[in-house]
């Protein structure tokens, strides 16, 4: 294990010193396989190139390219304004504005940076026109956004699929039900600091024809998730890469023939910017290939996992330990590369105590998306502040209560996943 340790250890120290992670991962697995001296550096190669060629992480780039095809359009502005008509007139309705919104786009992107990015420079804005304080905006933007990786479709739901074998179909079935929950209590939260801070209430103009004509605007973003994802998927009628597909084309179609706001010059900073982001989350899948490999070569999962079930005496606290893990790693770790270094390492520990894969990929993806408004590596905590120029401290004061909802909802995903339908 001496060989893990220093492939681990090598990791983490570069990622302290801010060397891109997918950089640091690699650089651990050439320092791991370097120490080992028994087999050669090309293995490391070969790994990377594994994942690039499955056909489904083609889903990714496409389900990219869709969000912010729709987020940079007239359409995001009339699913904001459908959601201001819902809830904008109750106490914390316009973060509940923020959070319905995210729910909608969530089934749409797959991606919480995509969410953070896209809608946290329509909604941070427009929060703190109305008088709201910029880091209750901005904490409501780097909490909601983490429910494009919960709600289908979900790039880490795809990742961990690729890693362990799952249907995506499943999994994101068994997602749904989670990522509704966990907007439910994201309101909530909202109602609660709007409370406790003493917000004030908007007085949302509220009539059914104005309603109607924002619901008729607002519809192919809703249509979407249920229609292509749900319908199409779930039936079988085509595969994720497939449907990823016919979502960006819709996309296409809509802001062309329906919305008439697509331009060519428009449409090619979509892709440009789907190209760049794409190829981030391509390249920490392709590294992160490598380190995984290094480490399971060396048994250290099966290692892992015969020493937590030697350890803790009840399968209840071996799923603790499990949290406990993911919301360390979480912390440090963006979440694509700890889906694919913790799947290996965590599936053998899974199945020793007899836990369903998909109940595991759940609860790793739930467990995980709090790590990206977490400091110090939380990517939507630093995104939000960002756009509301507001400091990261007082955005965290602000995330306690979010922080306090969606843990709730981890105890229920790991102990008691029958209420929320997930396999198990």
């Amino acid at each position: 294990m001496f060989e893990v340790a220093i492939a681990i250890g090598v990791f983490l120290l570069l990622l302290l010193v801010g060397v891109p992670v997918a950089f640091a991962v690699i650089a651990g697995a050439i320092a791991g396989l370097a120490v080992l001296g028994i087999l050669p550096m090309e293995g490391l190669v070969q790994q990377a190139y594994v994942p690039t060629s499955s056909y489904t992480m083609l889903a990714i780039p496409f389900f990219i390219l869709t969000a912010d095809l729709l987020f940079s359009g007239r359409l995001g502005k009339q699913v904001i304004a459908l959601a201001t008509r819902i809830v904008g007139r109750f106490r914390g309705g316009v973060g509940m504005t923020s959070v319905i919104t995210n729910s909608i786009f969530a089934g749409v992107s797959g991606s919480a940076v995509a969410d953070a990015t896209g809608l946290g420079k329509i909604m941070i804005p427009w929060t703190k026109r109305l008088g709201f304080p910029a880091s209750y905006a901005a904490s409501i933007n780097a909490s909601a956004s983490v429910l494009g990786v919960i709600i289908p479709p979900s790039i880490p739901m795809i990742l961990y699929a690729s890693a362990s074998g799952v249907s995506v179909g499943v999994l994101f079935s068994a997602g749904l039900v989670p990522g509704l929950a966990m907007a439910v209590l994201l309101m909530l939260g909202c109602w609660i600091l709007a409370v406790v801070g003493k917000y004030p209430v908007v007085k949302a103009k509220v009539s059914m024809k104005r309603f109607l004509i924002d619901l008729l605007f607002a519809t192919p973003a809703i249509l979407l998730p249920i229609v292509l994802i749900r319908v199409v998927l779930f039936s079988g009628m085509a595969t994720v890469t497939e449907v990823s597909a016919i979502t960006a084309l819709y996309a296409i179609l809509i802001r062309v023939f329906m919305y008439r706001d697509l331009s060519w010059k428009a449409f090619v900073r979509s892709a440009s910017e789907s190209a760049a982001a794409s190829s981030v989350v391509l390249l920490l899948i392709m590294l992160s290939s490598s380190l995984a490999w290094f480490l399971t070569i060396q048994e250290a999962p099966q290692k892992l996992a015969l020493f937590m079930t030697s350890t803790f005496a009840s399968s209840g606290a071996i799923i603790a330990a499990m949290i406990l893990v993911l919301l360390l790693t979480g912390m440090f770790l963006d979440l694509a590369p700890a889906i694919l270094l913790l799947t290996p390492v965590l599936m053998p520990l899974a199945l020793a105590i007899q836990m369903d894969p998909i109940h595991l990929g759940i609860l790793m993806v739930c467990t995980l998306a709090i790590g990206l408004y977490t400091p110090p590596v939380g990517t939507t905590l630093y995104i939000s502040a960002a756009i509301g120029r507001v400091p990261v401290l007082a955005v965290t004061k602000q995330l306690l209560v979010f922080y306090a909802m969606v843990f709730m909802l981890i105890v229920v995903v790991a102990y008691a996943p029958g209420w929320l339908m997930i396999p198990h």
